[in-house]
């Protein structure tokens, strides 16, 4: 069955990667971006929706598309966050166009790349193929590096050469390491897609040549890593958040990172399922802690808002990766739970400093003060936002960051003592830089656009509910979705 005749088959699959592939090219010709605005918070529901279908109707695999437990949690986070985010975002560029910050141009063009955007992430989660996986990781790239731009003033432009140069660097180490990837399961797959198929790969990974693979994981780790924001190869997320629209921030760190994480996650698998190769464990743990201790730190003498919480991506995808590299069911568990966690607090926080800077006219941190007096219900919406990020109980942070540490001493006890001090300096650095922007005199602001109701509850509406799945996941999960998470674990080895 091809790739085409599987999405006419199969309905979900159809709805998810065909509406924001045909949303891209549509709201790239169409004039008004008022409505251009309202089709996209359409258009990313009606994906969600689809993506909720495949709980009831998971699609047979082909040779370029499957899903299985794996993705089907990460394509219905994906369609929900990017639901959320183009919700905050019709409020968000509203109040930038009423200030001449964006042109109609920019903004047709805006909304276009928004929708490609998240075809190319649902493709690159959906694609059985490892050659078709790169190439959507890659597309990815290059349209978020377009809305990086978007401003267009010399800061930006550097943010978004800086994050295409890095990044395709990355993307082309991850190339080499899928070929090697592809010629050590040659011999054994025969030529074409089955070589390249995940599905089929796995079951007969343990006859793929070991040596090959090792050297593959190196190149893939490295490659993908730099696209996780993993230290040392982290140099373009600061500038690519603080730079690049708001709204674009929040799935940069909500979704693509995951994305990437998700990529590197299924070639771990691979390894695992070979019983000759070195441990992939010992190299994302070492990646992970040197995340986690460099944001930590870094966290301490950010003047930026929005580089400060890009920082804060860096030190918790650092903790994913830790948790994976320890490997078992519960820490397995844990950086499953702690993806889920962190793109919806991340949004949130992001959604938050999104209307912040358009209330105060500023992103240094120097120039917010006070925000609880200010503007009470967005001020204690980022108290509770960054309090969630940083750890604190009974948040669904706390609870997988928990995890990870109870499996941290169970298995490596050594390991937790650099582990725990990492998450400790972080807390300290942003409960401090907390003080300052949620509490004292509210300093002068000079913000731009015109919040009206609507636009305010636009914004608002999916910063608090994210909130609340944060807080309702550190208290209850549901079972079936326990048993998702526990099932997911034990495929991941």
């Amino acid at each position: 069955m091809t790739a085409l005749e599987q999405l006419q088959a199969a309905n979900p699959l159809f709805w998810i990667l065909g509406l924001p592939l045909g949303a891209a090219g549509f709201l790239a010709v169409l004039p008004s971006w008022r409505l251009a605005s309202v089709l996209n918070v359409f258009i990313s529901a009606a994906t969600f929706a689809a993506s909720l279908m495949l709980f009831q109707q998971r699609p047979a695999p082909s040779r370029l598309l499957f899903i299985d437990d794996f993705n089907i949690y990460l394509v219905v986070l994906t369609a929900f966050v990017g639901f959320t985010t183009a919700l905050f975002s019709a409020a968000y560029i509203a109040r930038e166009t009423e200030a001449e910050r964006l042109s109609p141009v920019h903004l047709r063009f805006y909304h276009s790349m928004y929708q490609a955007f998240l075809f190319t992430m649902l493709l690159a989660l959906t694609a059985n193929n490892t050659g078709v996986m790169w190439v959507a990781v890659e597309a990815a790239t290059l349209t978020t590096v377009l809305m990086v731009s978007l401003y267009r003033s010399r800061e930006a432009i550097e943010a978004a050469w800086k994050y295409f140069i890095l990044c395709s660097v990355g993307i082309g180490l991850a190339l080499f390491g899928t070929t090697l990837v592809y010629l050590a399961a040659q011999p054994v797959m025969g030529d074409g897609a089955d070589a390249m198929a995940w599905t089929l790969m796995i079951g007969r990974a343990a006859e793929f040549q070991p040596d090959l693979l090792n050297l593959a994981f190196v190149f893939v780790l490295v490659g993908y890593g730099t696209k996780v924001g993993l230290a040392p190869l982290h140099a373009w997320l600061p500038d690519a958040h603080a730079e690049g629209p708001t709204p674009i921030s929040a799935v940069l760190s909500g979704l693509l990172l995951n994305v990437a994480l998700y990529a590197l996650l299924r070639f771990k698998m691979l390894i695992s399922a070979n019983g000759q190769t070195l441990p992939a464990g010992p190299q994302m743990i070492m990646m992970g802690l040197s995340s986690l201790f460099l944001a930590a730190f870094m966290l301490y003498r950010r003047g930026d808002i929005k580089r400060l919480f890009a920082y804060s991506s860096i030190e918790h995808m650092g903790i994913v990766t830790f948790a994976f590299g320890i490997g078992g069911p519960l820490a397995n568990f844990a950086g499953l739970l702690h993806m889920t966690m962190h793109s919806l607090t991340k949004s949130a926080i992001f959604f938050a400093v999104g209307v912040i800077t358009q209330n105060t006219g500023t992103k240094r941190l120097a120039e917010i003060r006070g925000l609880t007096v200010s503007h009470p219900v967005l001020g204690w919406g980022l108290v509770v936002a960054v309090l969630a990020i940083a750890g604190m109980p009974p948040m669904g942070v706390f609870m997988s960051e928990f995890l990870v540490v109870s499996s941290t001493f169970a298995t490596q006890p050594l390991l937790a003592v650099p582990l725990i001090l990492g998450l400790l300096l972080a807390f300290a650095a942003l409960v401090t830089r907390l003080q300052g922007l949620a509490f004292g005199t509210p300093a002068a602001t000079r913000g731009y656009g015109r919040a009206g109701w609507l636009s305010t509850t636009l914004a608002y509406v999916p910063l608090w509910v994210h909130l609340a799945l944060v807080v309702v996941a550190g208290l209850w999960l549901p079972r079936p979705l326990v048993e998702w998470f526990e099932t997911v674990a034990r495929m991941l080895g």
